[in-house]
């Protein structure tokens, strides 16, 4: 018989995959996304509804006496709005929250059942693993920023080099403007969602281990500073409509932000190293 462990964590991986894929869609307008992240997440509505279906008809009960079913029931049908918006309105939008929530939602469900079974084997490992997934998705989405900041840095050296009309033979090696501007675009459009995963994860696991303080912890808020900056970018270039130079220079102070969180805030964290 397959570990229900193995079950919840394989919901919440292509959750969050579908919600990153959904995310890229969302700022960049890929179908091709779009439609990648419509079968990942209706693989999280498959395995939901095996187990909802499951739940009724072995334990002759509807999951909705207690406040963990509740969450459970809930989040399937954020999952079945979704899959419907998705495929009969076309609103990007929405469908991003909605899946995102819904991830909250699921990750509370399973801490709140982690809760009642912390003396189990099992739900100590899905505890420790969600805290792995939780350091890996920031991590990643860390690398995804300094690739960002490089192609930043290089955007700024080919434009000065050709404001001055400076003829340097290796000038061709840093890539055309628009390029570089679309990568670091591109790589920020990656770390967005993994840095919000990991931070959602993040409260997850302090709730199932009911850690004090953890919200107010000074890495927690830098994290959620970072993220914030960085949404903020996508505000400037697909609100605001900045391009260029400025948003090199804007994505290279978000990177010091990130730099000062990830090795200044870890000094003061009580759980952060």
């Amino acid at each position: 018989m397959v570990d229900v462990r193995w079950i919840y964590e394989g919901i919440l991986f292509l959750y969050s995959l579908s919600i990153i894929v959904y995310f890229l869609d969302f700022v960049q307008e890929n179908r091709k996304a779009n439609k990648l992240a419509f079968w990942l997440l209706s693989m999280v509505w498959i395995a939901q509804t095996v187990f909802l279906f499951s739940t009724i008809l072995i334990d002759n009960r509807f999951p909705i006496a207690t406040l963990t079913d509740s969450l459970f029931f809930y989040a399937w049908v954020l999952v079945s709005f979704s899959l419907i918006t998705n495929k009969l309105f076309k609103m990007d939008f929405i469908v991003f929250f909605i899946n995102l929530f819904g991830f909250f939602i699921l990750l509370m469900h399973i801490s709140l059942v982690a809760r009642t079974h912390i003396i189990d084997q099992n739900w100590i490992k899905l505890v420790d693993e969600i805290l792995i997934a939780h350091i890996t998705f920031s991590i990643v989405s860390y690398g995804f920023f300094t690739i960002s900041f490089l192609f930043s840095i290089m955007y700024l050296v080919q434009y000065y080099l050709l404001k001055e009309k400076k003829a340097v033979k290796w000038i061709w090696r840093l890539g055309d403007l628009s390029r570089l501007h679309q990568f670091t675009f591109r790589m920020i459009s990656l770390g967005v969602p993994f840095l919000l995963i990991g931070i959602i994860l993040g409260f997850g696991w302090a709730y199932t281990e009911d850690v004090e303080f953890y919200w107010l912890d000074v890495k927690t808020l830098g994290s959620i500073t970072v993220l914030m900056v960085y949404i903020l970018y996508f505000l400037l270039k697909i609100i605001r409509k900045f391009t260029g130079r400025s948003l090199a220079l804007f994505n290279t102070c978000a990177f010091i932000i990130l730099i000062i969180n990830f090795f200044l805030f870890s000094r003061f964290s009580n759980f952060h190293i």
